[in-house]
Parts: C-alpha cells; sequence; structure tokens
C-alpha cells in the first residue's frame, strides 16, 4: 500500500470507486467528517496522482461497438514506443501495452464491425516499424475493469 495514504484516504477512495459522482458533503457523512475535509483529501489525492480522472462506464454494445480485439504486435527494435504512442492515437485504441514474451506489444480496441476492424489491422500493418500483427476477437466478456473497493479489501 502507498505509504502517504491515511485511512481516510483509503475510505473515501472506496466510495468514489463505487461512484465517483458522489458529492464531498455525501462522502463526509457517511464517513463523519467535514466536508471541507474530503475536500482536501481529494485534492491531495488528485494533487499526487491517486486519482487520475473522474469517469463513467459505458456499454459500448449498446452503442453499436460489438467488436473488442486484441492485438499482438511485433516491433522493429528500438522503435517500439514510438510505434506504440502512434497507435494510441487512434479513436478505436482504448489500451496499449509493452509486454514481454513473445510479442513486444498489446493493443486493444473496440470496433463497430468486421471491416472497422480490418481497416485498422491494415493501419496497424501499414506501419513502417510493425513486423507482425496477431489478432483476437474477444467473443465474451467475463469480467472488465478493476474496482479499487474490491482490491483492497483482498489485503
Amino acid at each position: 500500500m502507498v505509504d502517504n495514504l491515511d485511512e481516510l484516504d483509503i475510505e473515501i477512495l472506496k466510495i468514489l470507486s463505487k461512484d465517483s459522482t458522489i458529492s464531498n458533503s455525501n462522502i463526509a457523512n457517511q464517513l463523519d467528517k467535514h466536508p471541507t475535509t474530503i475536500a482536501n483529501h481529494v485534492t491531495e489525492l488528485k494533487k499526487n496522482g491517486i486519482i487520475k480522472e473522474f469517469s463513467i462506464t459505458i456499454d459500448y454494445e449498446k452503442l453499436g461497438f460489438d467488436i473488442i480485439a486484441i492485438i499482438e504486435l511485433t516491433i522493429s527494435k528500438g522503435k517500439m514506443l514510438e510505434v506504440e504512442r502512434d497507435i494510441a492515437k487512434i479513436s478505436n485504441v482504448f489500451a496499449v501495452y509493452d509486454i514481454t514474451g513473445q510479442y513486444d506489444a498489446l493493443v486493444l480496441t473496440r470496433c463497430k464491425n468486421r471491416k472497422a476492424l480490418s481497416v485498422l489491422v491494415k493501419k496497424i500493418n501499414s506501419y513502417n516499424n510493425v513486423i507482425r500483427t496477431n489478432t483476437h476477437i474477444i467473443l465474451n466478456v467475463i469480467k472488465e475493469g478493476t474496482n479499487f473497493f474490491d482490491l483492497i479489501n483482498m489485503e
């Protein structure tokens, strides 16, 4: 656990991980603290980069993005970060990772259909320093995302 976090920080993060729209006043009521105390802690958590952003969870399938794919990449030596940064700019791409093993990078993407995925894979393959790709289509999502509340309660 991060050394500079106190129990109040942890409790605030637990609550925000369940509902990032909750007000400081509501958090304060739940934790029996003053709203200003909560606001100060949230500000510090943001300043220290613990809280990166407040967001929502969207059901992309309901918006027509039915295909999730994982694309493994082999990239020319010395060009990995350059290629990864370029790929990360593609709007369909929602994650890019350096990995160990047979491939150099992993790209996660959402597409509306197979045709859109085909266009995306061909675009990635056209990059000068991409040697090879290997694409997997996700058939079913069993679990997606991580919840701080669940993680911290495992300890």
